[in-house]
């Protein structure tokens, strides 16, 4: 797995775009992984590198049994970058990530070439003691509805399950210890006196209908933050890299390529970055890099060929929405008895919207159009492959 020890944590990252490109780090919110990032990445990485990494005691990075302020996260992301042997980047966060990023400007503002700054704020001391002592006590599911109504709109929520879904399964995941460590964190911080000091081109991003950092508190960060600019999205809630996901890209891609002078790539087809986002926000982070550290010499041009068309060309077009791509790529593995493709779409397909059911309707329909056999030897694959969640 890519994991960099850094300031005493090991940290888990993934790094994707043209090597020479400039780097934009992407801190993840309290409670979320690398992965809220998905539709972000695809749409900056054919001209820029994007890191993303897992917040210290989130997702696949260190849980250290002592407390954490907001100043170590920014020390991690500055170790982070060190170890890549990155001297400077454009450092987008969201809720605790903006935290960190506001951290991080204050103090590397040499290694700050930008900072976005998503539904978050500067002092948010209260709420967190209670939490904190919650998910100590009960574990992560004692708290994620009511983590979850915060998230998003209850109008997204209903109608796009298929996003929702997996953000929920990573925040019970969780380690209890380093989410609460992080409340902490949050607690403590006042960041209020070091934002007059920034002076890095700053882009905020407010939800209009986020409950959990509310606009008067990304408007109070505008006012501390000489020449910010303030952009209020419409029916989001927190996490809206995930809910507006389309504006968010577009107002990052704006100010990012103002700031550069880099432009997105038309016409010569998908690059290789691209495919190779998609490729990892489908399938994952961990298998993917597995596949390209195994190709060895031999079969690297295979993973870049299967990476800009497959990938790139092919799930990258919007035409079809990735549900529909993995209904359509299930049913062809049925029907080619392809085991190991089958197998390795089958969780991605759960994370792109496919329920259990739907699946099992699939395979129920495959028996008449492929035979019985195929599908009975996909219904042995689906339970070899879904043990927890056929439990």
């Amino acid at each position: 797995m890519p994991l960099i020890r850094t300031n005493e944590v090991e940290l888990f990252y993934d790094l994707t775009g043209p090597e020479n490109a400039p780097v934009v780090a992407f801190s993840n919110s309290i409670g979320t992984t690398l992965e809220m990032w998905d539709r972000q990445v695809p749409a900056l990485s054919d001209r820029y590198r994007c890191l993303r990494y897992d917040t210290r005691g989130h997702g696949r990075s260190q849980v250290l049994d002592r407390p954490v302020t907001i100043g170590d996260l920014a020390d991690d992301l500055a170790g982070l970058l060190d170890a890549l042997g990155v001297e400077k980047a454009h450092i987008v966060g969201l809720s605790l990530g903006g935290m960190t990023a506001q951290a991080f400007g204050a103090r590397y503002p040499e290694r700050a070439q930008s900072l976005v700054l998503m539904a978050t704020s500067a002092y948010l001391p209260h709420g967190w003691d209670e939490r904190a002592a919650t998910v100590r006590a009960q574990g992560m599911a004692a708290i994620v509805d009511a983590v979850l109504a915060r998230w998003f709109t209850p109008a997204f929520a209903a109608t796009h399950p298929e996003q929702v879904a997996p953000l929920r399964e990573r925040f019970l995941q969780l380690n209890p210890r380093g989410y609460a460590a992080c409340c902490e964190a949050i607690r403590d911080m006042d960041l209020r006196p070091s934002n007059a000091a920034l002076r890095a081109p700053t882009l905020i991003i407010a939800g209009a209908d986020d409950p959990a950092t509310p606009v008067a508190m990304m408007e109070d960060i505008r006012t501390r933050i000489p020449q910010a600019e303030l952009v209020v999205l419409p029916r989001a809630a927190h996490i809206l890299a995930v809910e507006r996901a389309d504006l968010v890209n577009r107002h990052l891609a704006a100010f990012l390529d103002d700031l550069t002078g880099a432009a997105s790539r038309s016409g010569g087809g998908v690059s290789f970055e691209a495919g190779l986002a998609n490729r990892k926000s489908v399938l994952g982070v961990e298998h993917v890099e597995r596949s390209l550290q195994n190709a060895g010499a031999f079969a690297m041009p295979w993973q870049h060929f299967i990476t800009r068309t497959a990938w790139g060309e092919i799930w990258g077009d919007p035409t079809l929405p990735r549900k529909v791509r993995s209904f359509v790529t299930l049913a062809m593995m049925v029907a080619l008895h392809r085991e190991e493709e089958f197998k390795l779409h089958v969780r991605p397909a759960l994370r792109n919207g496919v329920t259990i059911e739907e699946l099992r309707a699939l395979l129920l329909q495959t028996a008449i159009y492929a035979g019985v056999p195929a599908t009975n030897a996909a219904f042995r694959w689906v339970k070899e492959t879904l043990t927890d969640e056929l439990a």
